[in-house]
């Protein structure tokens, strides 16, 4: 791709390797915490009967066999301990990045070949497999790379294209305007609702108003792909703000997808804010031996 065409700089825009570096931190911190908690599923089926493995088509594509405990277990200390090297970002950044890259995908994917498809991981994958191919980068490195860009923008398309896609998905199997006008959320609230959640199932209206706002705020994600400056920060605010209410109400959390909404943020200001904090705070805490002594 060109980057001197109008599209080849959408995509290329220079951006701080530090972002890049805190990005890095954000995905192998979050690593052990997806593996161990939300996706151990893999460990699970590692123990069935291989008859019940129903691989997913990426699964079938590279041939991915039916998991063992010993292979699960492995690739889970292998993927792990790949992430923490690539963590530090001082050895074989790109080599071991790619390898808890590929060996998450294998993870995730054998947890989701037993009949329950997420779709909050796509960001999570996406990233662990672009945030490698910049090399190095330090939380401190001001200087901007068209492959930070590159793959930052990587990031934020997966954002995006799970909230539209998940609209098209209710377009294609519940029809439109049959999903936003059906009970689709006071169903949810009625198997899995919080109490807050299941004391809204008698307001049957408000729901669906619910319903077509969301499906509207999926379909205008991709505004997040080119609004800059306030009305950026606005729409990363709206869906994470989006995510803690439907954890409120049905205890979905949606978290390996919504922590990368900070992909949107100029994370490479954090040292310079930390700074400018500790700054104020200094001068505005009172001086200590500097006042003349009484005569």
């Amino acid at each position: 791709m060109n980057a001197a065409t109008p599209w080849g700089r959408w995509w290329y825009a220079p951006i701080p390797r530090a972002r890049v570096a805190w990005l890095r931190l954000l995905a192998y911190g979050f690593l052990p915490i997806d593996m161990l908690l939300f996706t151990n599923s893999a460990l699970a089926h590692a123990r069935l009967p291989a008859n019940l493995y129903q691989p997913v088509r990426l699964a079938r594509w590279l041939h991915l066999p039916a998991p063992t405990p010993a292979a699960m277990y492995t690739l889970l200390a292998v993927t792990l301990a790949a992430g923490l090297v690539a963590a530090t970002g001082r050895f074989a950044p790109r080599a071991s990045g790619f390898v808890a890259a590929g060996g998450y995908l294998w993870w995730v994917t054998i947890s989701m070949s037993y009949g329950k498809v997420d779709h909050d991981h796509l960001a999570l994958v996406v990233a662990l497999f672009v945030l490698p191919t910049v090399g190095r980068a330090r939380l401190a490195d001001p200087a901007p790379c068209e492959a930070s860009g590159w793959s930052v923008r990587c990031v934020q398309v997966a954002v995006v294209a799970a909230y539209f896609l998940s609209a098209w998905a209710k377009i294609r199997i519940g029809g439109f305007p049959d999903w936003p006008n059906g009970s689709t959320v006071q169903w949810a609230l009625s198997r899995r609702g919080t109490p807050l959640g299941r004391a809204l199932i008698e307001y049957p209206v408000p729901l669906k108003a619910g319903q077509w706002g969301m499906f509207a705020a999926e379909l205008a994600s991709p505004l997040l792909l080119f609004a800059r400056g306030r009305p950026l920060y606005a729409g990363v605010v709206f869906f994470a703000g989006f995510h803690l209410i439907t954890y409120a109400l049905l205890s979905i959390h949606f978290l390996p997808h919504t922590i990368w909404l900070l992909a949107f943020l100029p994370l490479e200001r954090l040292p310079s804010l930390r700074e400018r904090v500790r700054r104020r705070s200094g001068a505005s805490a009172p001086s200590v031996g500097k006042e003349p002594l009484p005569s």
